[in-house]
């Protein structure tokens, strides 16, 4: 299992725009082969940073999921409402407690 961490600094004024995006492909995402868990953090002090993280069984269901027309239409709608660079990390768990 890896995990999808994607930082996303919108334009203030885009905020509600984005969660529009994102409550109406969040179950498709979730629903993607391979994809095993899907939440959004929002950052608290300014509002208009978000984080997806997500589970996948591993990279090739990623990659399958950002070759998608699914992926390709949602990020067509995020990228025009960026205040800055997205940043991704494909990482492992390390140690999680039990």
């Amino acid at each position: 299992m890896i995990v999808r961490i994607v930082k996303m600094v919108f334009k203030p004024e885009q905020v509600n725009d984005f969660v529009d995006v994102f409550e109406n492909s969040k179950e498709k995402i979730r629903g993607f082969k391979g994809c095993m868990h899907l939440e959004l953090l929002q950052e608290k002090s300014e509002g208009n940073t978000f984080f997806t993280y997500s589970y996948w069984e591993n990279e090739n269901y990623l990659e399958d999921y950002r070759n998608s027309e699914l992926f390709k239409a949602t990020w067509a709608k995020t990228k025009v409402l960026f205040n800055a660079k997205p940043e991704a990390w494909t990482v492992h768990k390390a140690y999680e407690l039990p």
